[in-house]
């Protein structure tokens, strides 16, 4: 029997899934998706990239840490946890997809599905890679940025799923142009989080202390590559200011400005965080923080987007 016939039968027999539990599988994937690029912060800041030293296996022969004298035990604890919590990623991607092919959603919100487990995969591939390259820093930043593109397209599924299929009526909720400036200030993010990640490729943690064999590093001058990161901030957050006055000038409706709010509040959080952790010698526990920020403000981006399109049941016909 062909895979996807069986995979449809399977899921004919689970209970059909109302809108309100198909929303909280959708959050939990956007929760699962940044959660994962905390804990791999996580993992870098206490030394424990290479807790784990292959992959998929944790050492050769086992899947599971052994007690080994060259890898402490609190290393490989941190290392394993995260690989764990990969399963947790797969398992809220896997709901989301059977929710959503049971409740017989549109071709739309069953893309955004598959794109979760389909990403899962080609992150655990990427992780692969980081370890099995010893941890080298573009492979780092490419986890990274491949983590926060799965943030988007998880809360653009949660707004999905949150719309009307059939017989519905796709408008605009402010002017095109503004629209635009929002992709602009989208396109500004990556800037930031590009920059961000060879801040960290040229920083103090490198994801392993090891003195025999050191983590290979971006030989770039760090003041400088802050100073570029900081500049694009500073830009992204221009960007958001000028989209809130453009917002308030066509008296956008209430929700677009909130999420606004909320973007530009959290955008000025991690602007502090940043100021804070280069003028402290780039504390681990500020680390977390900043990439647990980084993903709230590509949630929010992502969010505030999305609220700028109208997917609605047609008003009815008097007569």
């Amino acid at each position: 029997m062909p895979i996807g016939r069986l995979l449809l039968r399977v899921v004919d027999v689970l209970p059909m899934p109302s809108l309100r539990t198909q929303r909280i599988v959708a959050a939990a994937v956007v929760l699962s998706q940044g959660g994962i690029a905390v804990t791999g912060a996580i993992v870098r800041v206490t030394a424990s990239g290479l807790g784990c030293p292959t992959w998929p296996q944790c050492f050769p022969g086992s899947f599971t840490p052994v007690p080994v004298a060259e890898v402490p035990v609190i290393h490989q604890a941190v290392e394993f946890g995260n690989r764990m919590l990969t399963f947790l990623v797969v398992l809220t991607a896997a709901a989301a997809v059977l929710a959503v092919t049971r409740a017989r959603r549109r071709r739309e919100v069953l893309v955004y599905a598959w794109l979760m487990p389909a990403s899962t995969v080609a992150q655990a591939v990427i992780g692969g890679i980081t370890v099995l390259t010893g941890l080298l820093w573009w492979t780092v930043a490419i986890h990274l940025l491949v983590s926060m593109t799965m943030v988007w397209l998880a809360v653009l599924l949660y707004v999905k799923v949150g719309e009307p299929d059939d017989s519905a009526v796709v408008s605009l909720t402010v002017p095109k142009p503004l629209r635009w400036l929002t992709l602009l200030t989208a396109v500004a993010l990556s800037a930031v989080l590009l920059t961000g990640t060879l801040v960290t490729g040229a920083g103090p943690h490198a994801g392993d202390k090891s003195a025999t064999a050191p983590v290979p590093r971006l030989q770039v001058e760090i003041t400088t590559l802050v100073h570029v990161h900081s500049t694009l901030l500073v830009v992204y957050l221009t960007l958001v200011a000028g989209l809130g006055f453009g917002l308030l000038a066509v008296h956008a409706p209430r929700a677009v400005k909130l999420r606004l709010c909320v973007l530009f509040a959290l955008v000025c959080g991690q602007g502090l965080v940043g100021t804070v952790q280069f003028l402290t010698g780039v504390p681990a526990a500020l680390v977390a923080v900043h990439v647990c920020g980084a993903a709230a403000c590509t949630a929010a981006t992502a969010a505030l987007w999305a609220s700028m399109r109208e997917r609605a049941e047609p008003e009815p016909v008097e007569g």
